[in-house]
């Protein structure tokens, strides 16, 4: 165990505190549409110590990181820090990489290295090219402490685990949002988010994902829809069993005031057409986040009805 982790399981051990994921497993928080909206990700290595803001918080020259933040805003899109999981690495140059997800569910990747802050600027120029088919995906586990402690407690074991599986393809990350429910994963640029995993379950999770298999239990959302439609594609996966990455599609979404009806498409051998019926609601005000002492009310996306039609 590396001594990060030693450092943070000690703070676990000699203190009571409140750890939100501790709070929304006691609750039973739905994490079927939690995830955050993107369809392009910028990652950078960096292997010092990550602040509290990731990325806009590191001292790089300056120049170079507020043109990659304007890019990046132009393009909407979030920069995240990667490190290898386990002892850092020191030696050597570090990558970067834009990684896109298109409408038409191909996924593009564009990878560089960096040894000096000016580099980086190349990201500002790959973020108008098309990238490149044929890259495996990036699977990113948050493991942010200084955003929330939990991000840490419960994603370093996690990375750890499946970085001894699929070594080349797993990366830490900073924060990904939804403290709560860490263990969170971003398969990328496939726009997958998985939350509430443990060593465990991550394993088996993402082993169904690499082959295409995507199941509902620890799916927070797929990163190209909006809350109300990643509850509902959760809930066809619930009913009607796994199913790859682009085997069903949004097609009509329509809303009346907290009620939602959704029309999903499937490919065989998956039902051709499902309807799906939500309610909307605020759930009752909680600390949502470790660090956030303030009550917040998340918004809850319930089933009504589902149906193949």
């Amino acid at each position: 165990m590396n001594s990060d982790l030693d450092s943070d399981f000690a703070t676990v051990a000699a203190t009571e505190r409140f750890f939100c994921s501790e709070g929304a497993r006691l609750r039973g928080d739905p994490i079927a549409g939690t995830a955050s909206h993107g369809v392009v990700w910028v990652l950078i290595e960096y292997r010092g110590g990550w602040p509290l803001n990731g990325f806009e918080g590191l001292g790089l020259e300056p120049e170079t990181k507020e043109l990659v933040l304007a890019a990046a805003k132009a393009a909407r899109v979030r920069v995240l820090l990667v490190r290898r999981p386990g002892p850092r690495r020191r030696e050597g140059q570090s990558h970067w990489a834009v990684l896109h997800h298109e409408d038409s569910g191909a996924y593009r990747q564009q990878w560089g290295t960096w040894g000096k802050d000016e580099d980086l600027a190349e990201i500002a120029s790959a973020l108008n090219l098309p990238g490149t088919l044929g890259y495996p995906p990036v699977i990113l586990v948050c493991t942010h402490s200084k955003h929330d402690q939990c991000c840490a407690v419960w994603g370093r074991p996690v990375g750890r685990a499946l970085s001894e599986q699929w070594p080349e393809l797993v990366w830490e990350c900073s924060h990904v949002g939804g403290d709560r429910f860490a263990a969170n994963v971003l398969v990328a640029p496939d726009g997958v988010y998985y939350g509430n995993l443990d060593v465990e379950s991550s394993v088996a999770t993402i082993k169904e994902h690499l082959a295409d298999r995507i199941h509902a239990e620890y799916l927070r959302g797929y990163t190209d829809l909006f809350p109300a439609q990643q509850t509902a594609v959760a809930a066809t996966l619930r009913r009607f069993g796994p199913a790859g990455r682009n085997d069903y599609r949004v097609v009509e979404t329509s809303r009346n005031g907290d009620h939602w009806r959704i029309r999903i498409t499937g490919r065989p051998p998956h039902p051709a057409s499902v309807d799906v019926e939500l309610h909307a609601r605020r759930a009752t005000p909680c600390q949502l986040t470790c660090r956030g002492p303030a009550m917040s009310s998340a918004l809850v996306y319930e089933l009504i009805s589902i149906r193949a039609v």
